[in-house]
């Protein structure tokens, strides 16, 4: 099935055509003109203002997990201390990404139906451990769950922790991110979530702090930061300009700008709560503990009884739905309805649930 006729998947979103346009264009070189200098400096200004900070903003050419990996591989040597404070696939995931490229990982971790809670637990690692840097997931889109943070952030400022790095690819645009307020160090986006573009661009906030370890680590892999940090003031980027892909970013900030984080943010929970009262009252179990922060991005719900993954799916793919499964230890367990960017809407979410009921 090439296009979804009730798309609710978590990522990619559907495009709109407002977004989609952009990529007709038929842009020069981005290597040798001034206006895509211009465009970088404008959509990393709607960056800032989405994340929350005044700190520098580096767009790559790749999707989300490319902010992922050059993060950590810019950042780290082999033997640095990363503590990674997991709820999900992608928290415990980032643990392993860390000790791939040789750091000493210590994992403080929770259910993958939790969120970050145990503050003294988490405060006692830190006191111990000593880590160079704190990893988290902001949303853990396989669980359907939203991780507080600022707590995390107070102690990563008060243990003095150099670096703190946190996923926010899922919950950008979609939730409030205050990534100064919290003390985020690398805080890392994608264009394929709630800003409803194409997957084909990352981008991260960068500290001084974190320019700094850059510097001095001097990675020059294909991912790496360092060669971004005084790319628009020298006017040469590591790697050919993605001027669509960059457009495309540029106009999908707007689009949320102009519509109000305030606005969105409201638009995304009230479709959220529409989904799991639903779902809810036809007797479909959410996955999240009680306790938990559900995410307004996404919700996880239990697969009904009597059905598996496939049959799931191919049931609700019969009257035109696409949800998605999950990952890791919760395949085949759960499904996951994506109302994020252009499907946070409470008209396509009724459709959705209408489905789902008819499906049961």
């Amino acid at each position: 099935m090439k296009t979804y006729p009730i798309p609710m998947v978590p990522g990619p979103v559907v495009v709109p055509e407002t977004i989609r346009r952009v990529y007709l264009e038929p842009y020069g070189s981005g290597d040798l003109e001034m206006d895509f200098v211009e465009l970088y400096t404008r959509t990393q200004r709607r960056l800032k203002a989405i994340f929350g900070t005044r700190d520098d903003i580096v767009i790559q050419s790749g999707e989300g997990m490319l902010a992922l990996w050059s993060a950590l591989k810019s950042c780290l040597v082999p033997g640095d201390r990363v503590l990674a404070v997991a709820t999900g696939v992608f928290g415990y995931g980032i643990g392993e990404m860390a000790q791939s490229i040789g750091a000493d990982v210590k994992i403080v971790g929770f259910s993958y139906d939790e969120t970050i809670n145990d503050m003294a637990r988490i405060e006692a690692a830190i006191a111990e451990f000593k880590p160079r840097m704190i990893t988290a997931v902001h949303c853990e889109t396989p669980s359907g769950t939203l991780n507080p943070l600022e707590e995390l952030g107070r102690l990563k400022h008060a243990y003095r922790v150099p670096l703190f790095y946190v996923d926010t690819v899922a919950g950008a645009g979609g939730v409030p991110v205050l990534a100064d307020d919290w003390n985020i160090d690398l805080c890392l986006g994608g264009s394929q979530k709630c800003l409803s573009a194409p997957p084909d661009m990352s981008f991260l906030s960068v500290s001084p702090k974190a320019w700094e370890i850059i510097d001095a680590v001097g990675y020059v892999g294909y991912d790496a930061l360092k060669p971004f940090q005084h790319a628009v003031e020298n006017r040469f980027f590591p790697y050919t300009p993605n001027w669509q892909g960059v457009a495309a970013l540029f106009t999908a900030a707007g689009l949320l700008l102009d519509e109000g984080l305030e606005n969105s943010f409201n638009r995304h929970d009230s479709a959220a709560r529409l989904c799991r009262r639903r779902l809810v009252e036809m007797g479909i179990d959410l996955f999240p503990a009680p306790g938990a922060i559900p995410s307004p991005t996404v919700t996880a719900a239990v697969i009904p009884e009597g059905y598996t993954w496939n049959a799931w799916d191919r049931r609700l793919r019969e009257q035109g739905l696409v949800v998605a499964g999950s990952y890791g230890p919760l395949a085949e367990k759960i499904f996951r309805v994506g109302h994020m960017g252009a499907q946070a809407d409470r008209a396509l979410v009724d459709k959705a649930l209408e489905v789902i009921a008819g499906a049961l």
